[in-house]
């Protein structure tokens, strides 16, 4: 999945050829899952039509600060534009514009949302070979990236004017690969490879039964789909569960049994910067496994159980500079219960659930959860949703590689 996907993007388009191309870019932002707002300048409309740009991007286009022709005269707040946009991309961005934004100029519903706008600037410039390398063009380029935006280089090619040489606008897949790229590199878990467990363990009684848990492993899913927002290489281990994954570029890892979590993640463990066991695995499993159903022949029936394998318990004793976390799930005497077990598995952090709070534990949407870190710092958080408490849990991550 793009890392595009779900963006709030305003492209801003002025006056030039390659404003044709605006078509296209609008279409590969769609397809890459983003939200797209466009605005124009009054003189790009002579080189591609609204119409096209409002049926590609499901939304009006703005050009003017009011609706001219409404009766009601409703106004286009650039503010709100501006506001809303996680990033905003000017393409093609003409010298004229360019000049204007760097020296803010405000004479244009385009110009006044660039003023407006909190969010990542990016523009590509658009003209001739001459212009591109006038002084006064590379002044504007100086002085946008002194303000933080970034500029796509333009390209070399065959230009408007029958020359060829450097000042092309960017190729729509360029363009879009560019800031595709350019987030992800900014990404804070960039690089870092993190190990997940999720969902409840099978322990077979026979081919048709078995000792189970009522885990969904949402909780887990959700941290690995954070995880790989923020730029990680996730790998995640999942018991029997319904679920899957958002995030295209997490490699999902399907077990049943507490033994084969237990191998898997020995598999992956040492070249893993982070592991976050949020597997409910079954403590106990039937000793013996029958190879044909039981068949119900006595009015009761014994089970004899051995332990199970500590998966978590067997990372923390071959930790070497992996962080750690644990999920602890507690009826009784939980921070009490927390704490010993973030000393008995060498644990670098805990999360506490549990079962007296209404909304956490097994099958809901949302958790109640307790931090605790090796230094037995308690920090208890609000109920919320899977997915906070999951960015939560990850920014705790973040916090140690910053520290």
């Amino acid at each position: 999945m793009s890392v595009l996907s779900g963006k709030k993007i305003v492209l801003g388009i002025s006056g030039g050829i390659a404003a044709y191309k605006t078509a296209t870019l609008v279409r590969l932002f769609i397809k890459a899952g983003a939200e797209v707002q466009v605005v124009m300048t009054p003189a790009s409309i002579d080189f591609v039509t609204p119409l096209t740009l409002s049926t590609l991007s499901k939304k009006p286009v703005h050009s003017t600060f009011y609706n001219e022709e409404d009766e009601n005269a409703s106004w286009n707040n650039h503010v709100e534009i501006g506001l809303w946009a996680d990033i905003m991309l000017i393409a093609p961005a003409t010298a004229n514009t360019m000049s204007k934004m760097a020296n803010g100029t405000c004479d244009n519903l385009l110009l006044a949302t660039y003023l407006s706008a909190k969010c990542p600037v990016y523009f590509a410039p658009a003209m001739d070979l001459d212009m591109y390398k006038h002084p006064s063009t590379l002044a504007s380029f100086s002085k946008l990236l002194s303000f933080g935006n970034t500029i796509i280089p333009a390209e070399n090619g065959e230009l408007a004017s029958g020359l060829s040489g450097e000042g092309r606008m960017a190729e729509p897949e360029n363009i879009v690969t560019f800031i595709e790229n350019d987030i992800a590199d900014k990404l804070p878990l960039r690089g870092k490879k993190i190990l997940i467990t999720a969902g409840p363990t099978y322990e077979a009684i026979d081919p048709v039964r078995f000792i189970g848990n009522h885990s969904s492993g949402k909780m887990g899913f959700e941290i690995a789909n954070e995880a790989a927002k923020l730029g990680a290489e996730v790998t995640l281990i999942s018991g029997p569960s319904h679920l899957n994954v958002s995030e295209k570029s997490i490699q999902l890892l399907r077990v049943v049994s507490a033994e084969e979590m237990y191998n898997t993640c020995h598999i992956y463990f040492e070249n893993t910067d982070v592991a976050i066991a949020a597997a409910a695995v079954a403590d106990y499993r039937p000793k013996n496994v029958a190879s044909q159903k039981i068949k119900k022949t006595e009015n009761s029936f014994n089970i004899e159980l051995e332990r199970t394998k500590d998966i978590l318990a067997s990372l923390g004793e071959i930790k070497q500079n992996q962080f750690l976390i644990g999920f602890a799930l507690e009826t009784e005497n939980e921070i009490e219960n927390a704490k010993a077990k973030i000393q008995k598995k060498n644990l670098d952090l805990i999360v506490l659930n549990s079962l007296q709070d209404d909304g956490a534990g097994f099958g809901t949407s949302t958790n109640k959860v307790t931090f605790i870190d090796k230094n037995f710092t308690i920090e208890p958080m609000d109920l919320q949703s899977k997915e906070k408490v999951a960015q939560d849990i990850l920014n705790k991550v973040i916090a140690h590689y910053d520290d």
